[in-house]
C-alpha cells in the first residue's frame, strides 16, 4: 500500500463516503462475504497396508466406530468432516509385463504421472532397463494439478509447494511440474517458506505500513495519524460529519488488509516462531529430521503442517502441497531400514526374495505416523474460525498416496482421504465408492504374504498383495475434476481448464485409462470419461 496514494483519494472518499450505497446494510454484505476456498495435499509414498487402512464400509455414511480399528482412527474425531472416495485408479501403473502403462520404472512413471495424467518421456518399452533417460529422467508431458490451479488463483501463478523436511526431491519421486518437462522443486527451508508466505524475512525488509498490514492490522490503523491531522483541520460540521462516515465505512466493511485470522499472534499459536524456525535448520548428517522434536507439541513434519495452516489462514494461497520424503529411514520410529526398501517387504530394493521379519508392523509403524500428521493438519485447521465455521470447512484437505500396496505397486483402489467441504461443495461423513456404489469393495491384500503363518517368501512382481485390477478403476481425472471445480477453476469450452474460461472443468490430463499410457503417447489423447464424480457432491 502507498500511502501518498490513498491519502491523495481520502478527500473525495470524505466527501463520496454518505452516497457509497446504502450505509444500513453495508454490515449485511459483509457478514455474506463467502470465504476463500483451499486445496491442502499431504503426499506420501509407498502405499500402505490396505487391509488396515480402509474402514470396512466402502459406500455410506461412516461413523468413529468405523475407523477406531483402522489407520485412520487418529481422524475418528472429524469423521463428520470426513469423505473417503473409494474405488479410484491413478494413472500410468508400471507393471514388468507392460499391461497397464509405460516401462520407464515403478516409482519414477507413477509420480510423475499422479498429477498430471500424462506419460513420461523419453519413453521405455522394456521394464527392467536401467537406461539413465528413461529409467531416471524422463519427464511427463503436461503440467500437474498444483500448477495448472496455480494458474488461475494463485499469486504469481504458483502454487505453494513444500518439501516437508527440506529434504530434496529424486527424479523419481518428482510429483510437481510447472510445464511440460519442467520440473518444480517448490520450497524446503521453514525459513524461506515463511518468508514467502509474509515477506518479514525478505530482503529488503518491507515498508512499516507493509510490515503493519501483513500482521493483519486495518486500514484505519495504518493511517490513523494521517486522519487524525485530518480531522484537526478547521472544518464545518457537515464535512466532519462526512470523515466520521468515512471512518465508520472503512472500519465496518473493509476491516484488514490481510485476513482477520493472519496475525503475528496466530503465528505464535502454531509454533512458527523464530526460534522454532532456527531449531528445525540445525540438524546433522543422519537426524530424523521428521519426528525429532522441536518442542513438545511440535516435530519436523508439523512445523511444515503449520506452516500450510498459516497460508491457508492468511489466504496467502490456495494451492498448499505437502510433499513427503521418499526413501525415508525412519530412526525416530525405531526402524533402521529405508521406507521403500520395507515397502518390498524384503527389506532392500528387490521386487522378490525372503520376506524381512516383522515387516508388516514395521509398515504399519509407518503409515501411523503418516495418519497422526495428517490428522494433525486437520486439527489446526478446524481450531480456527471462519465464516460460520471453521477454517477447516473452507478446504479440502486430502491424503494422497502414490501406490495402494507398496509391495505390489498397484494404483487401483487407491487409498485417498478428504477432510473439509471446501465451502460446502462436498458431501462429508461418508465413504463413496464412485466406481460402483457398492458398500464391501475390497480392502486389497496387503497381509497376503510376509504375516505370521503366511510364506516366507514375497513375489512383488505378481502384484499378489495388491487388489485384483478388474476393480476400483475409476479414473482420478475425474476427482481432480471435483477438487479444480469446488475451488473455482474454469473451463474453455472443451471442458479443459484454461485461463479466462467460464465453463466447468470436465476434462484433465491427456489419458484417463492406464492402458492408454503403453507406448508413452503414441495412443491419441483420449479423456473416455470426462466430468466430475457427482456421488462426491454435497448435493448428490
Amino acid at each position: 500500500m502507498n500511502r501518498r496514494i490513498f491519502l491523495r483519494g481520502l478527500g473525495g472518499a470524505c466527501v463520496a463516503a454518505p452516497f457509497l450505497g446504502s450505509i444500513i446494510d453495508r454490515t449485511a454484505r459483509a457478514e455474506q462475504a463467502t470465504p476463500p476456498r483451499r486445496l491442502i495435499v499431504m503426499y506420501t509414498h509407498y502405499g500402505c497396508i490396505t487391509t488396515r487402512f480402509f474402514p470396512k464400509k466402502s459406500h455410506g455414511p461412516l461413523t468413529a466406530a468405523d475407523l477406531e480399528p483402522t489407520t485412520l482412527k487418529h481422524l475418528a474425531p472429524y469423521v463428520d468432516k470426513l469423505l473417503m472416495p473409494r474405488g479410484i485408479r491413478a494413472m500410468n501403473e508400471w507393471t514388468a509385463t507392460m499391461e497397464r502403462g509405460q516401462g520407464n520404472d515403478r516409482h519414477l512413471q507413477v509420480n510423475a504421472s499422479f498429477f498430471t495424467c500424462h506419460p513420461v518421456t523419453p519413453n521405455s518399452d522394456d521394464p527392467f532397463d536401467f537406461s539413465q533417460a528413461t529409467k531416471f529422467n524422463a519427464k511427463p508431458t503436461g503440467p500437474s494439478l498444483d500448477h495448472v490451479i496455480a494458474r488461475q488463483l494463485s499469486p504469481g501463478g504458483e502454487p505453494l509447494f513444500m518439501r516437508v523436511g527440506g529434504i530434496g526431491v529424486s527424479s523419481d519421486s518428482a510429483i510437481s511440474f510447472s510445464a511440460p518437462m519442467t520440473r518444480y522443486h517448490g520450497l524446503g527451508a521453514p525459513a524461506e517458506i515463511l518468508a514467502k508466505l509474509t515477506g518479514l524475512f525478505a530482503d529488503p525488509l518491507p515498508s512499516p505500513d507493509t510490515y503493519q498490514a501483513i500482521r493483519g492490522k486495518s486500514i484505519i490503523d495504518i493511517v490513523r495519524d494521517d486522519l487524525d491531522t485530518l480531522a484537526r483541520f478547521d472544518m464545518s460540521q457537515a464535512d466532519r460529519n462526512k470523515l466520521e462516515a468515512w471512518k465508520a465505512l472503512l472500519h465496518e466493511t473493509v476491516t484488514t488488509v490481510a485476513s482477520g485470522q493472519c496475525t503475528t499472534s496466530l503465528a505464535t499459536a502454531l509454533g512458527i516462531t523464530q526460534e522454532n524456525i532456527d531449531l528445525a535448520s540445525q540438524h546433522t548428517l543422519g537426524d530424523d529430521v521428521l519426528v525429532r522434536k522441536i518442542s513438545d507439541n511440535l516435530d519436523g513434519a508439523d512445523l511444515y503442517s503449520n506452516l500450510a495452516v498459516l497460508a491457508a489462514a492468511c489466504n496467502a494461497n490456495p494451492v498448499i502441497f505437502l510433499k513427503y520424503p521418499a526413501n525415508y529411514a525412519f530412526r525416530g520410529l525405531g526402524l533402521s531400514f529405508e521406507s521403500a526398501s520395507l515397502s518390498y517387504r524384503v527389506g532392500s530394493a528387490m521386487m522378490t526374495g525372503t520376506c524381512h521379519p516383522g515387516v508388516i508392523d514395521m509398515l504399519l509403524k509407518i503409515d501411523d505416523y503418516h495418519a497422526r500428521k495428517f490428522a494433525h493438519l486437520v486439527d489446526q485447521l478446524n481450531r480456527i474460525d471462519e465464516g460460520d465455521g471453521t477454517l477447516l470447512d473452507n478446504c479440502a484437505a486430502v491424503w494422497f498416496q502414490d501406490a495402494s500396496d507398496g509391495c505390489a505397486r498397484n494404483l487401483n483402489n487407491l487409498p485417498i482421504v478428504q477432510v473439509g467441504s471446501a465451502g460446502g461443495y462436498f458431501k462429508t461423513g461418508w465413504a463413496v465408492n464412485v466406481e460402483d456404489g457398492s458398500p464391501d469393495l475390497t480392502t486389497g491384500n496387503s497381509e497376503s504374504a510376509c504375516v505370521d503363518g503366511a510364506p516366507d517368501e514375497v513375489d512383488g512382481l505378481s502384484q499378489s498383495t495388491g487388489t485384483d485390477p478388474s476393480l476400483a478403476n475409476a479414473p482420478i481425472n475425474k476427482y481432480y475434476c471435483n477438487l479444480m471445480n469446488a475451488l473455482g477453476v474454469k473451463a474453455g469450452s472443451d471442458g479443459f481448464p484454461a485461463t479466462g474460461g467460464s465453463e466447468p472443468v470436465t476434462h484433465f490430463g491427456m489419458y484417463d485409462r492406464t492402458e492408454d499410457f503403453i507406448g508413452g503417447g503414441t495412443n491419441p489423447p483420449t479423456i473416455h470419461d470426462p466430468g466430475e464424480f457427482a456421488a462426491l457432491r454435497a448435493s448428490s
